[in-house]
């Protein structure tokens, strides 16, 4: 079994909150669309999403503090971090009463392969999969490009066995966010639970080689309002295809015609000037925010 795990951000930290729980539910019904049922599905945040949760999903509701008294979604790193971080350590939590053999953390915007359980139910054994190649997609240009390094961009990346996690037998559902990062550690919060782009150094430096998932099994939803990255598909796309419906779950927005312009015509030029750090030049690691959840 798989445990596909995402949160939710506290809601003092986002544009718009009902987009939030609006996205996840997106997220969701992609992530539930799995071919095996050998799968369950868990979220963690602050608040209950306002609809019916899909199948194989559960909920796990928890009481942290805001990470930052910053409104809006674009937080900084040390506080998306730390909320981010120990959430997703509640949700290894919640999933050990599941008795999963894998786990993936996915983006609460995101969407996953429909074969992902599947797949890994068929190639039990292995040491985890990095998926490299998958997709961007804006929903509001309707347009999609395809990216090799996903792992780089996407916190939805990565597949790991649940005991890889380490996850100790008194860390509870209810625990405070200082028990979770002193149950993980530090550098694991910041590197493999809260963050994303340096984990497959991070295995492979403590010994595990990770297998390369051989199709696109993710796509990184970005232009919508609520990125923590603010993170936008700039340049020529592709219009959106059957195949990120069938694969994906994801709806088109727009006609034809529509998608065409959107995707090769003037919006397909805006140049793309955000600086980017290397990803050989690793951040410093930076002293997270404790003694906020007592």
């Amino acid at each position: 079994m798989i445990a596909f795990i995402t949160t939710l951000r506290h809601p003092q930290n986002s544009a718009d909150y009902a987009m939030v729980e609006s996205l996840l539910a997106d997220t969701l019904a992609s992530v539930t669309r799995q071919t095996s049922d050998d799968f369950v599905a868990l979220v963690v945040g602050n608040r209950r999403p306002p609809f019916d949760l899909p199948r194989r999903t559960h909920f796990v509701e928890v009481d942290f503090d805001p990470p930052t008294n910053r409104a809006g979604a674009r937080t900084g790193m040390r506080p998306l971090i730390w909320d981010k971080g120990t959430k997703l350590g509640v949700g290894l939590a919640a999933a050990r009463d599941f008795d999963p053999e894998y786990v993936m953390f996915v983006d609460a915007d995101d969407f996953v392969h429909r074969d992902i359980a599947g797949y890994v139910h068929d190639h039990a054994g292995s040491p985890g999969w990095v998926l490299r190649r998958g997709f961007v997609y804006s929903r509001r240009r309707n347009a999609y490009a395809l990216r090799r390094r996903l792992f780089r961009i996407c916190g939805t990346s990565f597949i790991l066995p649940f005991d890889a996690y380490g996850v100790p037998d008194d860390l509870l559902v209810t625990s405070s966010q200082d028990e979770v990062a002193d149950a993980f550690g530090d550098d694991a919060l910041q590197v493999v639970i809260g963050e994303h782009r340096y984990g497959l150094e991070w295995w492979r430096e403590r010994g595990r080689e990770l297998d390369t998932l051989p199709f696109p099994g993710a796509v990184y939803h970005v232009d919508t309002g609520e990125n923590h990255s603010g993170a936008m598909l700039l340049g020529l796309g592709l219009p959106h295809a059957p195949h990120l419906w069938d694969d994906f779950g994801i709806a088109s927005s727009k006609d034809k015609w529509s998608s065409r312009w959107s995707a090769f015509g003037p919006p397909a030029f805006r140049p793309d000037l955000t600086p980017r750090r290397p990803f050989f030049l690793k951040p410093a690691t930076m002293e997270l925010p404790r003694n906020r959840s007592t």
